[in-house]
């Protein structure tokens, strides 16, 4: 992998705990849509985060980082950036990346910010003018974190090819979209998953349990990708 070094250009809080993160690579960089980069934190700790852009977007790289006051994981990294104004990184990592030899339609499956290893495979079908049909859902606790619905539906009227579902787990009662699970959303919208290619990014034991139901509507464990399954 490339170890190269950033300039940070951007840190903004999207909502609450959520950060939006752009970053200036200081040489050429190469990944595919889906995959993460390593940040360095020393040698001996390099912490995942996905690449939230596509590779269509060159000389930028951007992140969403979760950063809750208990997650020091996240926090230190944000720290860092805040205060050196720079990061050094590892790419590219990740064999979930897109498939793009595939003809098949696609289901992107995202809960809370994994949303942005989905958003890099959508934006870069976006680019690349795809006409493979693609089902986004974007799975959160609470409605104020669909902190891209307004690209995303921008996105919706722009690109034919694209539905997106948002599904709200605990939903305030003014919301009118989908409620619960965002796998059991997918489990009650389609008849059969066997002809789809399908995304997963989220919590483990989101994406363990998504795996082993899609299954039952007669997925192919072959085209069920994540990052999860390489722990799980």
């Amino acid at each position: 992998m490339q170890r190269i070094k950033c300039r940070v250009e951007e840190l903004r809080e999207y909502v609450d705990t959520i950060w939006h993160v752009a970053l200036t690579p200081l040489q050429e960089v190469s990944f595919k849509p889906g995959q993460y980069l390593l940040v360095v934190m020393s040698d001996s700790d390099k912490r995942p985060f996905s690449i939230a852009n596509s590779p269509t977007r060159p000389g930028m790289l951007e992140l969403q980082i979760g950063a809750t006051p208990e997650n020091a994981y996240a926090g230190q990294v944000l720290a860092r950036m805040r205060e050196q104004g720079e990061i050094e990184i590892e790419l590219a990592a990740g064999k979930a990346f897109l498939r793009e030899e595939s003809p098949r339609p696609l289901i992107l499956m995202a809960g809370g910010t994994g949303f942005s290893y989905a958003r890099s495979i959508l934006e870069y079908l976006i680019d690349t003018g795809s006409k493979r049909p693609v089902f986004f859902y974007w799975g959160v606790r609470q409605a104020h974190w669909l902190y891209e619905q307004e690209q995303m539906q921008q996105w919706e009227r722009d690109y034919a090819p694209l539905t997106f579902i948002p599904v709200v787990q605990e939903p305030e009662a003014d919301w009118t979209g989908k409620t619960g699970l965002v796998h059991k959303a997918i489990m009650d919208d389609f008849v059969s998953l066997h002809d789809y290619d399908i995304y997963v990014a989220g919590r483990f034991e989101m994406a363990g349990a998504a795996r082993e139901e899609f299954k039952i509507l007669g997925a192919e464990p072959e085209r069920i990708f994540g990052d999860a399954y390489e722990f799980i």
